[in-house]
């Protein structure tokens, strides 16, 4: 498993700043694959796509 805020590997380093990145904006990679997603962010949310394992939305 991956970062989806920096890509990097989700057990190596420290990724508590992602994680607090995270509360304010939407992933930036796949979680799964490590794929960069295409975002689509609206005043009501926001739309992350990989073309591997399809929408997250938030």
């Amino acid at each position: 498993m991956f970062c989806d805020r920096c890509g990097l590997p989700a057990a190596d380093g420290d990724h508590t700043g992602c994680a607090a990145a995270r509360a304010m904006e939407p992933p930036r990679f796949c979680a799964r694959c490590r794929r960069r997603m295409k975002v689509q962010v609206v005043p009501t949310g926001w739309t992350a796509t990989c073309v591997e394992h399809g929408v997250r939305t938030g």
